[in-house]
């Protein structure tokens, strides 16, 4: 979301989130933002004016979402977990910002069922706060907003009482397909390099105008973020996944848009979308890797890289090195171009025209890219157990699935 709001023309002053790797990460490609690793339970917004040194500075807008594990079709959907009291903790931080828009993004599953009531709680909660919710709120799909994945989330949009209401982005007409995303990418099974590190020089042609962009071979007319330092002969984060040759034989033989029976991986389209990727369990909960799609015409799982061009990140953004936090950092993200579209509704109502920066930005060390547990707690300084740590102990049933699929 904070490259999707960069891209609309907004600055971002500071970002919230409990993870020491994932605020390492943030800080990388957002090195003019304040990143505060915290948890928003411990943070008030004073804290939060006092840490980005914005003083009494009207704030345009807040935009979030809570963690969405109690709220997913997926998992357990427990209307008491205690996960979900986070949403009222956002509610509060809005309060005490008092910007003049909010937005809250979640899974589909908080408009469903008891959740609806949840959900309702929390847009009475937001009207106590001084805010006027569009309504009704909308459930969005990123693939209707040039992203080639089928992902629909729920997004609450709300303005400061007396304050103009934005309005929900309208689909585009075309969508973007699998191939057009990462069509022209090279396979990261030629290089031996990314077999211990996940960045290569190598030279390769893009001819679609989505990964062009991408690739910053192409100017975006739309897209006002700061521009980045960066060189697009250099493929990164495309660390190899070994598979079996038994695995690659089924994942050879499983056609586009089935998914094959033994690993339950879906093989992707090329001409059609991407199924929504997922993140994974958390440390928490034995760290597993959420099942990855199979590259349309290789037989293999798709690389991060990959991954992010079906989620529309741009190739200047970088992931952390490892497989495992690189997945999950897309999967628990906002597709940059969906949150565009909404944020530019919001830059709308504001009556501001965005301009494109002149500034280059020069992206953060890479050292923060490759931070364990304890390196990125002793750089933003907080407890190591912050996070509960992954558990090496794997679940036999778990294992037993994809011990030929992938390592």
């Amino acid at each position: 979301m904070s490259l999707g709001f960069e891209q609309a023309g907004f600055d971002i002053a500071a970002v919230v989130e409990i993870d020491p790797i994932h605020c390492a990460v943030h800080e990388h490609n957002f090195p003019y933002s304040k990143t505060i690793c915290a948890s928003v339970i411990d943070i008030t917004g004073d804290d939060i004016r006092r840490k980005a040194n914005i003083g009494n500075a009207e704030i345009d807008v807040v935009f979030g979402g809570a963690p969405c594990q109690g709220f997913s079709l997926i998992g357990k959907r427990a209307f008491d977990d205690p996960r979900n009291q986070l949403v009222f903790h956002y509610v509060r931080i809005v309060a005490e910002l008092q910007p003049k828009y909010f937005v809250f993004e979640n899974v589909k599953g908080l408009t469903l069922g008891k959740h609806a009531e949840f959900l309702e709680e929390l847009i009475s909660a937001l009207s106590d706060a001084g805010y006027d919710v569009v309504s009704p709120y909308r459930v969005l799909n990123a693939a209707d907003f040039g992203v080639p994945q089928d992902r629909r989330r729920l997004f609450v949009v709300g303005a400061r009482r007396g304050l103009a209401q934005p309005n929900y982005p309208d689909p585009l007409r075309r969508r973007t397909t699998v191939w057009e995303a990462i069509g022209d990418l090279p396979d990261a099974d030629r290089f031996d390099e990314l077999n211990a590190a996940d960045a290569v020089r190598v030279d390769w042609t893009t001819e679609a105008v989505y990964a062009r962009q991408l690739r910053g071979l192409e100017p975006d007319p739309k897209n006002y973020a700061y521009s980045r330092k960066f060189d697009p002969d250099i493929l990164t984060s495309s660390l190899r996944t070994v598979h079996t040759e038994l695995s690659r034989t089924r994942f050879l033989a499983t056609e586009h848009g089935k998914t094959e029976p033994i690993s339950r991986f879906r093989k992707l389209p090329p001409d059609g979308l991407c199924n929504t990727l997922r993140a994974g369990t958390d440390s928490a909960r034995g760290a597993f890797t959420s099942p990855r799609p199979i590259h349309p015409f290789l037989p293999r799982v798709i690389t991060v890289r990959e991954a992010a061009r079906l989620h529309s990140y741009p190739d200047w953004f970088r992931f952390h090195a490892t497989k495992w936090h690189g997945f999950r950092q897309i999967g628990n993200s906002v597709p940059p171009l969906l949150a565009r579209h909404i944020a530019s509704e919001i830059v709308k109502v504001l009556g501001v025209k965005p301009l494109k920066p002149k500034v280059v930005l020069q992206l953060g060390a890479l050292d923060l890219l490759t931070f364990d547990m304890g390196a990125a707690a002793q750089h933003f300084q907080v407890p190591r157990d912050t996070i509960a740590q992954r558990s090496r102990r794997k679940n036999p049933n778990q294992q037993d699935l994809w011990k030929e699929a992938y390592v």
